[in-house]
């Protein structure tokens, strides 16, 4: 199995900023999957589900994931909400759930400077009934696949690195 991190949890969670925190406590590169995946398509992710849906975009996901698992390794990799769902994912490596309520997820963006273009970013967030639904559903799928759980409400960057890294065994620097 590639020596691979790889954080999963509910958009907005903070998966990107604990992947950069834990980066800078270990000797790992990270990578965002919507990053490389607005990359190959050349749009961002808000485009990607109006042009070509939300099926078009879990395709790019799923061809992600077949390239992470084919070429990447000693790498922090942060997901998108929906990235468990690929069928490859444990064999990525080690998958951690970032956990928070939905409440605090939503209330944690809604308090960022930028928070309209936070919400604006994630189309899944447009209708937040809907999107609590989802939270519900893909919790259950979250805590299946993860290897561990970390839970990261309320807590500092530097703490949550810490305690994966200590958990998956990795060095600091």
């Amino acid at each position: 199995m590639a020596e691979n991190i790889v954080l999963i949890g509910f958009m907005g969670v903070g998966k990107g900023q604990v992947g950069r925190a834990l980066a800078a406590l270990t000797s790992l590169f990270v990578v965002d999957c919507d990053d490389l995946i607005e990359s190959a398509m050349n749009m961002k992710v808000k485009n990607i589900f109006s042009l070509h849906g939300e099926e078009g975009f879990r395709e790019a996901e799923r061809r992600t994931a077949r390239w992470l698992e084919e070429n990447v390794d000693n790498t922090i990799i942060s997901t998108g909400g929906g990235f468990v769902n690929v069928p490859n994912i444990r064999r990525i490596g080690t998958v951690v759930h970032l956990h928070a309520e939905f409440d605090d997820i939503l209330d944690r963006l809604q308090a960022h400077p930028n928070a309209r273009k936070k919400i604006r970013k994630r189309p899944l967030l447009e209708d937040l009934e809907a999107a609590r639904k989802l939270y519900d559903q893909r919790l259950r799928i979250y805590r299946q696949t993860a290897d561990m759980t970390i839970d990261v409400f309320n807590r500092p960057l530097e703490e949550i690195a810490r305690e994966i890294a200590g958990a998956c065994g990795l060095e600091h620097v």
